[in-house]
């Protein structure tokens, strides 16, 4: 037993003591609250145009509306109005004028205007954080948007630098950095010419179905309904999303009724929890990709040889059959299933003899020593511990470094580490989502400071993917542009410092009175606002 299990063993013991020593009946959350459990040390702000992790994006759902959104109850019909009731295209393509819906209002009580959309895109792009790549890939700096992003009465204008697929371009306005701020509110907490980003990365100023009560970092986030939310007030008056990272002490609270959602169960905690009173399982596909990746600026990585032999050290079948089982499935490829242009083509598998082959044909000397960054989550440490066992088996040690997301990011996002155990979901419906940040890397400087492309994280000069990504990403013909990520992807595998492993399959374990809860499909976040109980 590893050092893992057996702390999460011994975890386990110490939780089923105290279960014992309280009364048999069950605890109850309150029938207006929705009590979560979920692993949320990802979150580094609540700032939209600057949040870029999958707990954040789940608060940011809820508590900012956008232009453009999804509606939970029919993810598959797309986007959909929200703070814009309509839009034109223009004549020439490139430019899309929306007409804001009235009445909206903040959470502040300040009226949702066409000036707050403008400051709101505009100002994404000036502090141009990780995210703002979604935004400054259609032409828009700081020296622009003044006059790309303009508002005139109740209408708001954005004008791209070339025509787009114009799907492409709402999609990317579903996106986290898509939410529309409080301008009032923010610009009255800025300091020092920031536009409020120190306040707003623990604050909101949104209009969504909640507003944030607290968020205590690595322990709690906190939501209360608003009452004046334009689709009504929510059933669930307050939403509590408790940090816990072991799978077994999920498993406990759930079970003892002190949460109504477990979003982290492992499979065998999942099987467990199927078997018990009052609980229920709900399985989603969801965009997310589990992946290896592998700096570029390390010599030995960088050699053809040495990352398609990386390509054959990964024991795919076993992960998914063992500790992985019900919640992933092999995915070899950058977009997952249900994209446009995702394919099939799994080529590789477990195959130590042929990676010695590789490594010796790239003069790799035995013994030496890759450092591995993961964050503190179970099935990422398992991960990095089967593979270091198949690394070792070719004469090469990988020291894992465990810690929290925040910091594992932050070297990650830095060039530093050899190897990043990670994963990716999609930040819009559109193909370009995973394209645009595995394939795309016009500019492969340490001063280009390009952190929101893995492309950029991993120091790797795409070569020639860059253009053919470019090239999809305008064409406006389905078919063909559906073929052009399948050659992409194809080149892909066979040359990026990259392994794609697997693809999520999200299972939520929750108490059965709790309905409606949708956790966002392949491409967005969870919606607590049609939850009843």
């Amino acid at each position: 037993m590893n050092v893992l299990k057996r702390l999460l063993a011994s975890m386990a013991l110490g939780l089923a003591a105290t279960v014992t020593a309280v009364p048999l009946a069950l605890a109850e959350t309150p029938p207006n609250m929705l009590v979560i459990a979920n692993r949320i040390d990802d979150i580094t702000t609540l700032d939209p145009a600057e949040s870029f992790e999958f707990a954040g994006s789940d608060v940011s759902r809820n508590v900012y509306m956008k232009l453009v959104n999804f509606d939970p109850a029919d993810l598959d019909a797309g986007y959909q109005p929200e703070i814009a009731e309509s839009w034109v295209v223009g004549d020439d393509g490139k430019s899309i004028t929306f007409t804001i819906r009235e009445g909206l209002k903040f959470h502040s009580g300040n009226p949702i205007t066409a000036a707050d959309v403008e400051f709101s895109l505009r100002r994404a792009v000036i502090l141009n954080k990780t995210p703002a790549f979604i935004l400054t890939q259609f032409g828009f700096t700081e020296g622009n948007v003044a006059e790309t992003i303009k508002a005139d009465g109740n209408t708001v204008t954005i004008t791209t630098d070339k025509p787009y697929a114009i799907s492409f371009v709402l999609n990317c306005l579903t996106s986290t950095i898509g939410g529309i701020v409080d301008m009032q509110t923010v610009m009255a907490n800025e300091a020092d010419g920031d536009m409020g980003n120190t306040w707003l990365k623990t604050n909101t100023a949104g209009s969504g179905a909640y507003s944030l009560v607290s968020w205590k970092p690595n322990e709690s986030v906190t939501l209360q309904s608003n009452p004046d939310y334009y689709l009504g007030a929510p059933a669930m008056e307050r939403v509590v999303v408790r940090h816990v990272a072991e799978s077994a002490s999920q498993r406990l609270l759930l079970e003892r009724g002190d949460i109504d959602v477990a979003r982290n169960l492992n499979p065998e905690d999942i099987a467990g929890a199927r078997e018990a009173e009052g609980v229920k399982i709900y399985d989603e596909l969801r965009g997310r990709l589990m992946y290896l990746s592998f700096n570029q600026k390390h010599p030995e990585l960088s050699k053809p040889e040495v990352l398609q032999a990386m390509k054959y050290l990964v024991d795919y079948e076993g992960m998914q059959n063992s500790f992985l089982n019900g919640q992933y499935i092999t995915h070899q490829n950058f977009l997952p299933k249900t994209f446009l242009g995702a394919v099939d083509e799994n080529p590789f598998s477990l195959n130590v003899e042929k990676a010695k082959e590789l490594l010796a044909a790239a003069g790799v000397p035995e013994g030496i020593e890759l450092e591995a960054g993961v964050r503190e989550a179970q099935e990422r440490i398992e991960i990095a511990q089967t593979f270091q066992n198949a690394l070792a088996q070719v004469g090469i040690k990988l020291n894992i470094t465990v810690g929290t997301a925040k910091q594992i990011l932050a070297r990650y996002r830095s060039r530093e580490l050899d190897v990043y155990v990670g994963a990716w979901g999609p930040d819009y419906p559109d193909p370009h989502t995973n394209a645009g940040t595995f394939t795309y890397n016009p500019d492969n400087s340490d001063e280009a400071q390009a952190t929101g492309l893995l492309a950029w994280r991993n120091s790797w000069d795409t070569g020639g993917l860059t253009e053919m990504t470019a090239a999809a990403v305008v064409e406006n013909d389905r078919d063909k542009r559906a073929a052009m990520y399948a050659d992409i992807q194809a080149q892909f595998r066979e040359t990026s410092p990259f392994v794609i492993m697997f693809q999520k399959t999200e299972q939520a374990a929750m108490r059965d009175n709790v309905q409606n809860l949708n956790l966002g499909g392949a491409t967005t976040a969870v919606s607590y606002w049609p939850v009843t109980k």
